[in-house]
């Protein structure tokens, strides 16, 4: 019998807040998980690898190509949601994603999602909501970082 995702997990991630347990049940049906050891690579920049993901346990550090090396820019932590540009736009990675620890990682693929357009586009609709939440968060988040880098660099609306 293949592993389903844990609902509880999605409910708690960014992406699944307003799943009911009906709804989340259905969209475990087209989810997957991947088990990941430590260092072991889950996506590389630059991949056509447009699946979404969830981590489920441990941890995924997040590494960005600046001149030609991969420096780690982030680490994720459980119930964060990774990929949704790649998973909305169908784009190549913008970023490698590796395991840090013994980690378990929740998958959509965007063609599998598309399943539910006709039968479940309730789910559809809440899980899209959920991608547009995550991305205004990020957006808001750079925002506010922009502003601070400028105010230090034009050393206004602080203390430097």
């Amino acid at each position: 019998m293949e592993e389903k995702p844990d609902c509880a997990a999605i409910v708690d991630s960014a992406l699944g807040q307003e799943l009911e347990k009906d709804e989340c049940q259905v969209l475990t049906d087209i989810m997957g998980v991947r088990h990941l050891k430590d260092g072991e690579v889950l996506v590389r920049e630059g991949e056509n690898d447009n699946t979404l993901f969830i981590l489920a346990k441990g941890k995924l550090v997040v590494y960005s190509t600046i001149d030609g090396k991969e420096i780690p820019v982030y680490t994720m932590k459980v119930g964060e949601v990774a990929g949704t540009r790649a998973f909305v736009d169908l784009a190549p990675r913008k970023a490698t994603l590796v395991a840090e620890g013994d980690t378990v990682v929740y998958t959509l693929s965007p063609k599998d999602f598309e399943t539910l357009l006709e039968s479940h586009p309730r789910i559809v609709y809440k899980v899209m909501r959920g991608l547009f939440r995550l991305t205004h968060r990020n957006l808001m988040r750079m925002n506010v970082e922009t502003q601070e880098l400028a105010n230090y660099i034009h050393k206004s609306g602080g203390r430097y």
